[in-house]
């Protein structure tokens, strides 16, 4: 009777200490806003994102060794809100995607990167610069070339021409560069229990943007400049030095970092003044 007793307090409690799993489903939104409405100063190159030790939706090997699936569009419940951002004008839903892990601790729990939106790396390189700006400088800055240099194209100005000269004429500065994805968002986020649920997210946001470089100097000469023929002040030929500030076009980054704690069930909105979040975590029953 005792052993029978036993058996069924077991079988009472056997869900309680069964793994919990959890349902994670995950809305990216950006705001159609310029950013200079907002009010915010945004540093023009945020310090890269450590994207060390993430794994990818697509590692179907390091997910199962996790104990991970992706979930299917047809298991989404925030379907109802991603239609209603993608309507709204002020809106533009990015990415929506979701998946099922165990009762992880923060330690074990995965990062997972991810990227959405539009693909930049035509127009741009990896640090925000323009593909167009930089060739146009290149058209326009004269190359100074070393004497020795100089001497041996006035020496072989005479030599015929060995080469094709349409070949030479067409400039392909980007051409030998392998292009490297450059995603209008690209980041980590990851899910884990530490008493409560916790949900961490790092990712940039990238807009095309406009900026201030100096692309070179005027010497000024402050003999000529400041003094005249009764001053008594010699300044040993002393030079100021002008900054010659052009506008150009480049990729900005736009970092969103922010931890929450959560509770299962419940549906979470992380705010930024140019993007959003909505994080839902469901309990498996």
């Amino acid at each position: 009777m005792k052993k029978l007793i036993y058996l069924l307090l077991l079988a009472i409690s056997w869900p309680s200490l069964a793994a919990r799993q959890f349902d994670i489903e995950v809305i990216l939104f950006k705001r159609n806003i310029e950013p200079a409405q907002t009010g915010e100063a945004w540093p023009d190159q945020p310090p890269p994102l450590n994207l060390k030790g993430t794994i990818s939706f697509a590692d179907s090997q390091q997910l199962a060794a996790k104990g991970i699936t992706v979930m299917p569009a047809n298991q989404y419940q925030l379907t109802t809100q991603y239609d209603k951002l993608k309507s709204h004008a002020g809106f533009q839903p990015l990415a929506h995607f979701g998946w099922r892990q165990g009762d992880l601790s923060k330690a074990a729990a995965p990062k997972f990167y991810f990227t959405a939106g539009r693909d930049f790396s035509d127009q741009y390189l990896p640090d925000g610069t323009s593909k167009a700006e930089l060739k146009r400088r290149q058209v326009n800055e004269p190359q100074t070339l070393p004497a020795a240099e100089t001497d041996a194209v006035e020496t072989n100005a005479a030599l015929p021409l060995t080469t094709d000269p349409v070949a030479d004429s067409v400039d392909t500065p980007f051409a030998a560069e392998p292009q490297t994805p450059l995603y209008e968002l690209e980041g980590q986020i990851r899910v884990y229990v530490q008493h409560y649920l916790f949900t961490e997210a790092n990712l940039d946001l990238r807009e095309p943007s406009r900026r201030e470089i100096i692309v070179g100097t005027e010497p000024l000469d402050l003999e000529t400049e400041l003094l005249n023929e009764e001053s008594n002040v010699q300044v040993g030929h002393l030079q100021k030095v002008e900054k010659k500030v052009e506008v150009e076009e480049f990729l900005k980054s736009y970092r969103f970092e922010q931890q929450r704690k959560m509770r299962s069930g419940e549906t979470h909105y992380f705010d930024h003044p140019l993007m959003g979040m909505v994080v839902q975590i469901r309990r498996v029953e």
